[in-house]
């Protein structure tokens, strides 16, 4: 039977422009098995884990589950939570992490400051090499199980010790889909060897085009942009690039994309439909999931 990731191989869906728009990310770690709604179907108190997606609403901040690599038994639960918070918007970007006894501790977080880019100093900043985020929950996608296990199994045997896997990342169809922190960009369609080359690029503070879905701190008019440019002048570094979107329209935008070095462009992005029809998960009806065309790029 085909699965969501072979239909999308198979129409040759772009990647671009799909990444999770998130500035903040949340993440918890919770070990044990999850369901399809992790934060309420988890080890995590169900209470604890509705109230912090409550939080986070309209903040910018997106909450996720975390575990190590491994297999995931109904075993007792985690006696302390290594919680990481990533704002992802470049230039600005941080990562501050810290552990706690109960992640309902979390809820006296400002998520409105977090969302803004205002740790107010919780935990401490992180030091070390990429943390890459692998989709693992076949609770809500089969092909996250089946394809991102195995790849987070393999980063992690190859001595990437900052490696996760992560609740939900968006994009099924795209998987193995990995975040990589802190640079925010999230990859899809990734090979073992595809992804360590992500995590040395990232380590070096670039970027690599061919499996990106986008940086999470921009909405996704502003992915397709950035996306567009870096394709134009050949640039992977990561903090290089700025956008502001504003709408030009129904479903359409216009993107001014900055240059550190001063140079900038404006883009037209249209927001169209994905035909023919195909699933977006595993499981569910066939649809024509959202895309972002980029129309024109010109230097202003």
């Amino acid at each position: 039977m085909s699965t969501c990731t072979t239909r999308s191989r198979e129409l040759s869906e772009p990647l671009t422009a799909t990444a999770a728009v998130a500035t903040t990310w949340l993440l918890v770690e919770q070990s044990g098995p999850w369901g399809a709604k992790a934060l309420g179907e988890s080890h995590l108190a169900p209470e604890t884990g509705r109230a912090l997606e409550a939080a986070a609403a309209g903040t910018g901040v997106r909450v996720a589950l975390i575990r190590r690599p491994g297999r995931h038994a109904d075993c007792l639960p985690t006696p302390r939570h290594e919680v990481i918070v990533a704002h992802t918007v470049p230039g600005r970007g941080w990562v501050r992490r810290a552990t706690v006894a109960d992640p309902a501790e979390l809820l006296g977080l400002d998520f409105a400051a977090l969302g803004a880019g205002d740790h107010a100093g919780f935990g401490a900043e992180h030091v070390g090499g990429p943390v890459a985020l692998v989709c693992t929950n076949g609770r809500r996608d089969r092909c996250c199980a089946l394809l991102g296990r195995p790849l987070a199994a393999d980063l992690a045997a190859a001595g990437h010790s900052e490696v996760w896997e992560v609740t939900h990342l968006g994009g099924h169809r795209f998987s193995p889909t990995m975040l990589v922190l802190p640079s925010g960009y999230a990859y899809g369609r990734l090979t073992a060897e595809s992804a360590k080359e992500v995590l040395a690029a990232t380590a070096a503070g670039h970027m690599v085009p061919e499996w990106s879905r986008g940086c999470s701190g921009w909405e996704r008019p502003g992915q397709a942009a950035e996306h567009a440019v870096r394709l134009a002048i050949g640039e992977t570094r990561v903090d290089a690039l700025t956008v502001a979107q504003r709408p030009d329209g129904e479903g359409r935008w216009l993107v001014r994309v900055l240059h550190a070095d001063g140079r900038a462009w404006e883009v037209d992005v249209l927001e169209g439909r994905s035909e023919p029809p195909r699933p977006e998960s595993c499981g569910k009806a066939e649809g024509t999931p959202s895309r972002m065309d980029v129309l024109s790029v010109r230097g202003v």
